[in-house]
């Protein structure tokens, strides 16, 4: 499965971004679709993923503030991002994984640079 990102830039705090990823095939109910984001030197975090039956989770520091939205026949999730902080300034990647295989199927986007300036 090939991924691909759009929507990164750079937005002043308290500002709104959209990212927004499609793959290169249809998308199980059987896997997550979701965002990871990842500062240099640091691990990469999940941020929002969703399951085909919609069901999505969230990262602590972006509850309230992050919607994240699945489209199966479109094959796209999207994240929207509000008030958006400093602290969100990262690589996000867009992921695609296996719902009950840990080590299972594993896919990822190229990422796209999020800049949040203060």
């Amino acid at each position: 499965v090939e991924l691909v990102e759009s929507g990164g830039g750079v937005v002043q705090a308290g500002g709104s971004l959209r990212l927004s990823c499609v793959a290169s095939r249809r998308i199980g109910v059987g896997y997550y679709m979701g965002w990871y984001r990842q500062v240099a030197g640091n691990q990469r975090e999940l941020v929002a993923r969703v399951t085909g039956a919609g069901t999505a989770e969230y990262e602590d520091s972006v509850k309230g503030r992050f919607t994240i939205s699945r489209d199966n026949a479109k094959r796209t999730v999207d994240l929207y991002m509000d008030s958006l902080k400093p602290e969100d300034t990262a690589v996000y990647y867009c992921n695609v994984r296996e719902i009950l295989l840990a080590a299972g199927e594993n896919y990822w986007g190229q990422g796209t640079q999020v800049t949040v300036s203060s």
